[in-house]
């Protein structure tokens, strides 16, 4: 790989958390690189920043030249909420730039919209489960980004479900949409550390940099990295409405091969299960 992965990471504790994109707004000489630069950027309803500012937002009003957006599933905004629905690429109504769906009529980047940035940040919120299809969307990109040598900077947040590892390896020729890559069920990573292991797993080369957190504490009680009373918690997507949800789901999603409910439909998506003919109490007294 000419570059398995540099890592502009943030240094000391006990002091509040500043994300990856934080830190790109906060320190002019992260972003110097960007400079001349046309910018793409991957993100989501949950890519903002610590005062709730949306990632494009931010990133323009800071002078970077954004030239295109991606969407993963669910779309840029969120407003599909449907679990399957495939989102159109569109126009942004407020920049005019082009916003390309990775969860539409393709899943991959088109050679087309990969002509439109030379660099392409990649801010999602993730879930920490292999199923969670933004991973999926990650090594994607960082292919694409391979075969039309384009750059590559994750912003790294947290995984809100902790460093566990747990669960079954994705057996080999079972990868898919749902299953990227030889990782357990709940992989423990950050997106920013998927792609380092993304890319020396496939030996892809690709110029990647990793925007590292400042102040992150994976191993601290009662947050184990989720910096609680911090940040707001923002769904990454539709039926992810807070950090039990997040923390429950490698093991509720798996409900959804049954003919059980997960509790979709409800207010707490993913952390109750049920169907009309469980006895209830019966269960639970087992």
């Amino acid at each position: 790989s000419r570059l398995l992965c540099a890592d502009a990471s943030g240094t000391g504790s006990g002091m509040t958390i500043r994300f990856g994109i934080d830190r790109l707004l906060a320190e002019p000489e992260l972003r110097k690189p960007l400079e001349g630069k046309r910018v793409a950027l991957l993100a989501h309803p949950a890519s903002v920043t610590a005062d709730l500012t949306h990632s494009l937002d931010a990133l323009v009003a800071c002078g970077l030249n954004i030239s295109a957006m991606f969407g993963p599933q669910h779309g840029v905004r969120g407003d599909l909420q449907d679990n399957m629905m495939e989102s159109p690429d569109f126009t942004d109504p407020v920049y005019g730039i082009p916003c390309f769906s990775l969860y539409g009529e393709v899943r991959r980047p088109t050679g087309q919209s990969m002509h439109t940035f030379d660099v392409l940040l990649v801010d999602l919120q993730d879930l920490g489960c292999r199923i969670y299809t933004f991973i999926t969307t990650l090594l994607y990109v960082l292919e694409a980004a391979a075969a039309h040598d384009k750059a590559v900077w994750v912003l790294d947040r947290p995984n809100p479900a902790g460093r566990p590892v747990e669960g079954l390896m994705l057996r080999p020729g079972w990868e898919s949409f749902v299953g990227a890559g030889a990782m357990p069920m709940r992989h423990g990573l950050t997106m920013g550390e998927l792609a380092r292991w993304f890319i020396a797993t496939l030996k892809l080369d690709v110029e990647c940099e990793v925007i590292g957190m400042q102040g992150w504490q994976p191993e601290t009680a009662p947050g184990y990295g989720w910096p609680l009373g911090e940040r707001s918690w923002v769904n990454p997507s539709p039926n992810a409405p807070n950090l039990s949800m997040a923390r429950a789901y490698a093991g509720t999603v798996m409900l959804e091969g049954t003919t059980l409910s997960e509790g979709r439909g409800t207010t707490r998506p993913l952390e109750i299960f049920g169907a009309p003919d469980i006895d209830a109490r019966a269960l639970i007294a087992v």
